[in-house]
């Protein structure tokens, strides 16, 4: 005779049960993980086709309506080089410190200096950009203006130190605010990723009569390769879209220059728009959505390359 057991005896969950249970909660996991991914890329596809549609009428307008140039073309370039110029000399200033600053709070910091310097990294992404716009351009445009006149006296045979700007607003200063409010990003990811480096290959290498710099040279940094492009693309995708501590801090012309130490620049594509978008007409609202969607392309294929780059890393890691 076989004897028959109640659920209330069986006790806990049979195996086969739980794996039933395990494998109901992967497939609605992944749905809820492809569902979010979709909806990622559903947005920016949207996000394109409306600066596309809306801009369309900027891009093919007749020449009045960029004055004071003449075509799409010759409106666009100066704040392209404008926004990558800044951009390049935020990552030039915030990249070596942001590191720096990451791998001290690492692997060389006691604990408790280390949490208290997470936490100011941390807190100083939260500070808005009109603050650091506002610093910029009252404080720092005057601090720096000395610095202008050194690199036009000892530099000015390179074309980006021309003649200097007589109160220090320029696209230099612009780039060394942007420096600054870019690095609680670098800094954040680059020290997250510093911290995941496998404690056996750091004792490995001590083991083997590595010195600490050496050991961080070969094995903290090229396990955190990847991780620490990431964090400077996603610095730079700040850097490319930041619009309002540009626009305080930068004195404007419509005239192309690769003088970053001059008089005016002109501005980023990101401040132009914000400078000029309330009181333009239809036409001229049109021609900054336009200047919007190639900005959007700029940083779209900035983040590409990126991600690439991160991932050619991480394959050759797992060989």
């Amino acid at each position: 005779m076989t004897a028959t057991v109640s659920p209330e005896q069986a006790g806990p969950e049979s195996p086969p049960l739980a794996r039933a249970a395990g494998r109901r909660g992967d497939r609605v996991f992944a749905g809820l993980a492809r569902a979010s991914a979709l909806t990622i890329l559903v947005a920016l596809v949207a996000v394109f086709v409306f600066l596309a549609i809306e801009g369309w009428v900027g891009l093919t307008s007749v020449p009045t309506t960029y004055a004071p140039f003449t075509s799409f073309l010759s409106y666009i370039w100066p704040l392209v080089v404008s926004t990558l110029l800044a951009s390049a000399i935020a990552l030039v200033v915030a990249v070596p410190f942001s590191i720096a600053v990451a791998l001290f709070i690492s692997h060389y910091a006691p604990r408790r200096l280390a949490t208290a310097l997470s936490y100011l990294i941390d807190l100083l992404a939260a500070v808005p950009s009109v603050v650091f716009g506002l610093w910029g351009g009252r404080y720092l445009a005057a601090y720096l203006q000395p610095a202008h006149v050194w690199l036009h006296a000892h530099l000015g045979f390179i074309p980006i130190f021309g003649p200097p700007s007589p109160n220090g607003r320029s696209l230099f200063t612009a780039g060394i605010v942007l420096a600054i409010m870019i690095m609680p990003i670098i800094t954040s990811i680059s020290r997250e990723v510093f911290r995941q480096t496998p404690r056996l290959h750091e004792e490995a290498a001590l083991a083997l009569g590595a010195t600490r710099w050496e050991m961080v040279r070969y094995a903290v940094f090229p396990y955190a390769r990847s991780g620490m492009v990431s964090g400077v693309m996603l610095g730079l995708g700040r850097a490319l879209g930041e619009t309002m501590a540009v626009a305080m801090v930068l004195a404007t012309t419509p005239l192309t220059t690769l003088n970053v130490i001059g008089t005016a620049s002109p501005p980023t594509i990101a401040a132009n728009i914000a400078l000029n978008y309330k009181e333009s007409t239809p036409e001229r609202q049109s021609l900054l959505i336009a200047t919007g969607l190639v900005l959007f392309v700029v940083t779209f294929l900035v983040n590409f390359a990126a991600r690439w780059v991160a991932g050619r890393n991480a394959r050759k890691m797992a060989r």
